[in-house]
Order: structure tokens, then sequence, then C-alpha cells
């Protein structure tokens, strides 16, 4: 778990840094900021999007994981669930954008490709250079949502222990289940959700992100089965 403690690092160190300094900018200079986050995130889910070899298994992923996040109603526990930590420590008077930035900062740094292959590489030999990698990505990016969102930025750390983490931790089991068109059709549906949350720091559209969580599981599970079926 070398990688996941470095990348952990990063995003704590780059969230404090932003939370230091970006109060020190005026309104306009952080809305700017805002801006090119939820720009550079769009093109990120993009890049993440165009990986996939059959946009129907993406897009099937993403209905049926999105009925799926809606009846469980997943965006609202998550979030409920951060309204609760953040009142806990505000004394019940939260305004809600520790939890914003808590759900947000979480889903940019846990579901791109470098997460599933970086933790797997790490648990299965040491290697831990793709996280090195993305953990120098995440520490910049949570400097300026740091400066932007606030301290809630802070606790996606520890998303990102528990669940990358966890990767490393189970990657034999994951390794052995994960073939590399079920990895790709799943970071493409993550690219889907990637543009979802850049749509929402544009405040372009609000979509509830979380909801379509289940599709990350549903695609690599139609790629298993469409290639048992031999198509």
């Amino acid at each position: 778990m070398t990688g996941t403690w470095i990348n952990v690092a990063t995003v704590l160190a780059g969230g404090l840094l932003g939370l230091l300094f970006g109060s020190r900018f005026p309104e306009k200079i952080r809305q700017t900021v805002m801006a090119g986050l939820g720009l550079v995130t769009c093109v990120i889910g993009l890049q993440m999007a165009l990986q996939t070899k059959n946009i129907l298994i993406v897009l099937g992923s993403l209905l049926a994981g999105g009925i799926v996040g809606e009846v469980a109603e997943l965006d609202g526990r998550i979030t409920g669930f951060a309204r609760r930590v953040e009142d806990r420590f505000a004394g019940g008077q939260g305004s809600g954008a520790f939890a914003r930035a808590w759900v947000t900062t979480s889903l940019l740094f846990c579901v791109g490709p470098l997460t599933f292959t970086g933790a797997i590489q790490d648990g299965l030999t040491g290697d831990y250079h793709l996280l090195a990698t993305k953990a120098m990505l995440d520490g910049f990016a949570a400097l300026a949502f740091g400066s932007a969102l606030g301290i809630g930025v802070l606790a996606s750390a520890g998303t990102v222990l528990v669940y990358q983490g966890g990767l490393s931790l189970a990657a034999g089991a994951v390794k052995a289940v994960l073939s590399t068109a079920m990895v790709d059709e799943m970071s493409a549906t993550g690219g889907i959700l990637v543009l979802g949350l850049g749509l929402g720091l544009l405040e372009l559209r609000a979509i509830r992100v979380a909801n379509f969580l289940p599709a990350l599981i549903i695609a690599p599970a139609v790629v298993a089965a469409l290639a048992s079926l031999g198509v």
C-alpha cells in the first residue's frame, strides 16, 4: 500500500495548501479557478470515456446503474452521511459545502483508470510508480479544490485510503477477475461519471453522480457475460 499512502499524503498536503492560501484570493479568482477545474474535469472524463470499445456497454451500464442507484438513493445516502459528519463538527450548523467537497473530490480521485491499475500493480508487485504519478496529479487537484471548495477536500484522503488501499490489499482476487477489456469499459464508464462532476463544477447541470456508481460494477459484469457468450 505504499502508493496509496503517498496518494493520501499528497491529497492532504495539497488540500491544506489550498485552504491556507485560497482564502487570500478574491472571489473572482476563486470563481475562475472553479471554472478551470470544471473544464479540466470534463476533459479528463471525456478522455476516459473514449477508451470504450463498445459504447452500448457503457450506455447500458449507466442506465442500469442509474436505476439501481436511484432506487437505493445512493447519492442521498452518501451526501447525507457527509452532511451528518459536517454538522457534528459544526454544531449542527453545516452549510453543505463540506459534503459537496468530500463527495466531489472522493469520486474524482477514485474512479480513474490509474486507481484500478495502479492499486492492483502496487498490491501484487510492490511497484507503486503508477500510484505515485496519480498522487502528484491528485495533490495539485486537491490544492485547487481546497482553495475553491474548502475543508471537505481533506476528507477525500480517507476515501482514497479505504477504497484504493482496499483494492491493493485485494489485488490478487481483483486481478484474477478483471480482464483488460473489463477494466477498459469500467474506466470508460467512470469517465462519464467524471464528466458529470465537471458539469456540476461548471454549474451547468446538477447531476446526482453517486447514483451512477453501480454502473462501475455492471460494466465489467456485462463484458464478462458477453465474453462467456462469445460476443
